[in-house]
């Protein structure tokens, strides 16, 4: 990954998601040992949703994020945008029966018009965009003022004790479930390499707050190794 410039970066991570498209879910359940249900909840408890809001689940992959924001305000209108169209085929499929409207979406160039979302949560998406500060900056456009952004995601680990048992499950178990379950072990060699590689929760907050969000904060979770970062567009139009 290192030698590819930003362009083939994109298009790796677009080829990758759409291999292992039918297996994303369940390597997510498994390499999280099922938390991700649970930081997913805490996503849309966080994005405050009331009836009638707009919200938009970037970088929405097969849809688990939409699918939870309907769960908990199902009168809430939501859009499921990515730009790997086969993961979208995915949840589509598994979704039919939800009001869900899916939008083939890049980050870096949100196909919707200045503030039109009460909400915009993501799902594993920031580490993986080529350009992270024009990427907040798009979600800052289209947010309503006041509008949250709720972002789960990949950190780099803290060094703790636990270092070296992190270290393995990241390179050595991750890999091997991604061999044995999806058949594509260098799609679950990209995700440990891509999170140590990744913002620490620290200065990814100071890249909300460089965009123009206020009442940044964050927490991690399973060990430091992940984190949900919030923010609120300012109410000034």
């Amino acid at each position: 990954m290192t030698h590819l410039d930003n362009e083939q970066r994109a298009q790796y991570v677009q080829r990758m998601f759409a291999r292992i498209a039918h297996r994303y879910d369940l390597m997510n359940r498994l390499m999280t040992a099922g938390q991700d249900a649970r930081w997913r909840r805490e996503v849309i408890r966080r994005a405050d949703l009331h009836a009638g809001d707009m919200l938009l689940d970037l970088g929405a992959g097969t849809g688990d994020l939409a699918r939870e924001a309907l769960k908990q305000c199902e009168r809430s209108r939501v859009i499921a945008g990515d730009f790997t169209l086969e993961m979208m085929r995915v949840g589509q499929a598994r979704f039919a029966a939800l009001p869900i409207a899916w939008s083939a979406s890049d980050a870096l160039r949100l196909p919707f018009a200045d503030q039109t979302f009460d909400a915009i949560v993501s799902g594993f998406l920031l580490r993986n965009v080529i350009d992270l500060r024009r990427a907040l900056r798009e979600q800052y456009r289209v947010l309503k003022p006041g509008g949250h952004i709720v972002a789960l995601d990949t950190t780099q680990p803290t060094r703790s004790i636990l270092a070296p048992f992190i270290r393995f499950h990241m390179h050595t178990i991750i890999p091997m479930l991604g061999r044995l379950i999806a058949g594509a072990s260098d799609a679950y060699t990209y995700l440990p390499d891509s999170t140590e590689s990744f913002l620490q929760a620290e200065v990814l907050a100071d890249r909300l707050r460089e965009a123009g969000f206020e009442q940044v904060g964050f927490k991690k979770r399973m060990f430091g190794t992940v984190a949900i970062h919030w923010g609120q567009r300012s109410m000034e139009v």
